[in-house]
């Protein structure tokens, strides 16, 4: 792609994967950075020197890492996620989901949780980490309805949309899942300007 050079100056571990710079010829003052398929990609303008790039470069995937990890904290851990879980079921499924375990994973490339009910085990990708917490409550419910009703029928459908932002989180999922398919950055919360 015209525009695009990769940024060898930055340690790729640190910078959560590797560093895309994208210059372009209408920006004018921004800089963007966002994550996109494990990379980072800085925007910025065509007209930037070297220095510059390099400057705001690092300066952006600082921000972003500060970021992600400001809401990785606020997911919290498995046990922070049971207590959600358990707080969703009783507010919209009348406390009759009970799982047995609820755990982030990071296996989960194509599915945003699953479900075994069998067992009670719920997992949710890592991936949600960054989204919005509406969007993660919403893959909860949809979860902990898989615990009373298995197939994604009617009665299923009918239990996550007692979640009141089902619709909301489930439009924000799918611009997610056709921006990674059309490999366009989605635009929002992930986004940085300065």
């Amino acid at each position: 792609m015209p525009g695009t050079t990769p940024d060898s100056s930055l340690d790729p571990a640190s910078a959560l994967g590797p560093v895309e710079v994208r210059r372009s010829a209408r920006r004018r003052r921004t800089v963007t950075a966002y994550r996109e398929s494990g990379r980072t990609v800085v925007l910025i303008p065509a007209a930037f020197t070297p220095a510059e790039e390099r400057r705001w470069v690092a300066q952006m995937v600082a921000k972003l890492q500060t970021r992600e990890e400001r809401r990785r904290r606020s997911m919290g851990g498995d046990d922070d996620l049971m207590t959600r879980a358990r707080a969703l079921s009783e507010a919209h499924l009348d406390g009759a989901a009970r799982p047995a375990s609820v755990r982030w994973v990071d296996n989960q490339q194509r599915r945003w949780g699953s479900c075994t009910p069998a067992d009670g085990s719920i997992r949710l990708s890592s991936r949600l980490r960054t989204m919005p917490a509406y969007v993660v409550d919403y893959v909860l419910v949809h979860e902990l309805a898989h615990l009373l009703e298995a197939a994604h029928d009617a009665r299923f459908w009918a239990l996550v949309a007692r979640y009141p932002q089902a619709e909301r989180a489930r439009g924000f999922l799918e611009g997610v899942e056709s921006a990674r398919a059309d490999g366009v950055a989605p635009a929002g919360d992930d986004d940085l300007v300065d």
